[in-house]
């Protein structure tokens, strides 16, 4: 008999519920965004994002049974995201998990969100196993991991200011081109020219894979600023051609760092996921330079790179099947950690 798991997602802006079956098929998956809600301000509203997720959360995971031809009696788990994250947000997701699971007496886990983002990968590449290297880039994070077995991971290195996707969101926002940001750089880099304006890129020192994006965003900053003209006015070739440049140089900073993890490892595996992992010139270069490397990329699907529910589902499952259960005391953790250093 199949094992159904419904995954519960509330870590930032989207309110996301999943129906996964046997941890890898997908029969369901719902999910709520807020674009349009934080689009006036340039970024995520901690305050606004809770009281939406309060409205959608229940209609949400009630979409995700609906579609998956299911009722909550023929739940066998429920896996809810812990941390980290924005704690309201993450509060909302989780209380309504654990509600669930004693009024339905369904066994309940708590997930940790990067590694959501690692299990992305393996829903959509069956041949994908571990161990790996994983890289998580998004608006709140980048990490990257030495992923060795289930529940067994090592950070290897982390962005030590900005996070790549908020670098993308502040530079779209200094820029005036709208939230969020990582897509609208990439829709006005395609029109620019990507040796125009070149922009210093922050690699690390040999052994270390940390990362940092907050001196490019200040060097887009300070470039414009020398331009003497406000950003409103920069004549739109420009701005694509600083987009281009900047989107550049983000990439530059992930590839290198990324590949040198995971030509160091012995699987030579490397799972990119997040948000980030949606950007198309990302995916190329890191395709071409990792065929040169031979080092084997895997991408989920952009759809499982932003937060979703699915990807907890599918982290939780493993936890479910050893007999893990988590306490009606569990409580969310804004700073969570994943793996050890």
């Amino acid at each position: 008999m199949a094992h159904l798991t419904l995954g519960i997602e509330t870590s930032c802006d989207e309110t996301a519920a999943a129906i996964l079956e046997d941890g890898r098929r997908i029969r369901s998956s719902v999910v709520a965004s807020q674009d349009i809600l934080h689009a006036p301000y340039g970024g995520i509203v901690p305050e606004l994002a809770s009281r939406r997720h309060v409205e959608a959360i229940w209609p949400v995971v009630q979409e995700a049974l609906v579609r998956a031809e299911v009722y909550l009696s023929d739940l066998d788990g429920i896996a809810a995201t812990t941390g980290p994250g924005l704690i309201g947000p993450l509060l909302v997701g989780l209380c309504f998990g654990k509600a669930l699971a004693f009024a339905k007496h369904i066994p309940l886990v708590g997930v940790n969100h990067l590694e959501g983002h690692l299990y992305a990968a393996l829903l959509d590449h069956e041949e994908l196993s571990f161990p790996f290297i994983g890289l998580v880039a998004s608006g709140g994070h980048t990490h990257l991991y030495h992923a060795a077995a289930p529940g067994d991971y090592r950070l290897l290195g982390r962005t030590r200011d900005d996070a790549a996707g908020e670098a993308f969101d502040k530079v779209a926002k200094f820029l005036s081109l709208g939230y969020p940001g990582g897509p609208r750089i990439e829709e006005w880099a395609q029109k620019g020219d990507l040796d125009a304006v070149r922009f210093p890129r922050s690699v690390p020192p040999r052994g270390s894979y940390d990362f940092s994006f907050s001196g490019l965003k200040t060097a887009v900053v300070n470039y414009v600023k020398r331009l003497e003209v406000r950003s409103q006015e920069l004549d739109p070739a420009l701005v694509a051609d600083i987009c281009a440049g900047f989107q550049e140089a983000v990439v530059d900073v992930l590839v290198r760092v990324s590949l040198a993890a995971a030509k160091a490892s012995a699987s030579r595996r490397l799972v990119l996921a997040g948000g980030v992992a949606c950007n198309g010139r990302l995916r190329s270069k890191l395709t071409e330079r990792a065929a040169e490397e031979g080092v084997q990329v895997y991408y989920p699907n952009p759809s499982l790179c932003t937060d979703n529910a699915a990807m907890i589902a599918a982290a939780g499952y493993p936890r479910l099947l050893r007999g893990e259960r988590a306490a009606l005391s569990l409580n969310a953790d804004a700073d969570l950690v994943l793996g050890l250093t």
